[in-house]
């Protein structure tokens, strides 16, 4: 069974196929022939406002994981506990609560309903 992979190498991107081999019942140790690697797809360009979000302060609750809100259960001045879930994330289908790390009152919502977040976003700030 032939895959195709994306490899990324010193900043450079390359396009392999590679071959599974099942060693037993008569399946040679090596292929019979080499697998030639197509050419190297260009990574895409970055756009310019794509930058690293910003570092968060005390009290922030970030993203876990790149992904869309889908969910903002509290609002700004709700009191909160530590573990009470302030976001919800959803990535691939798979949607992960985002829990206050600390007690306090919801000061800001940084983030909307349906809004893309990268990793480490700010979303809720209690304090």
């Amino acid at each position: 069974m032939l895959k195709r992979f994306r490899v990324t190498v010193d900043g450079r991107d390359f396009d392999v196929v590679v071959e599974e081999i099942v060693e037993g019942a008569g399946a040679p140790a090596v292929p019979a022939h080499p697998v030639a690697a197509a050419p190297a797809l260009a990574a895409p360009a970055l756009a310019a406002s794509h930058a690293p979000p910003p570092a968060a302060g005390p009290g922030a609750q970030t993203a876990p994981l790149a992904g869309v809100v889908v969910g903002l259960p509290v609002a700004v001045g709700a009191s909160v506990a530590v573990g009470d879930v302030v976001a919800v994330v959803e990535a691939m289908k798979m949607k992960t609560e985002v829990v206050s790390g600390a007690a306090g009152v919801v000061r800001s919502i940084a983030a909307t309903l349906g809004q893309p977040v990268e990793a480490g976003a700010v979303l809720v700030v209690v304090g």
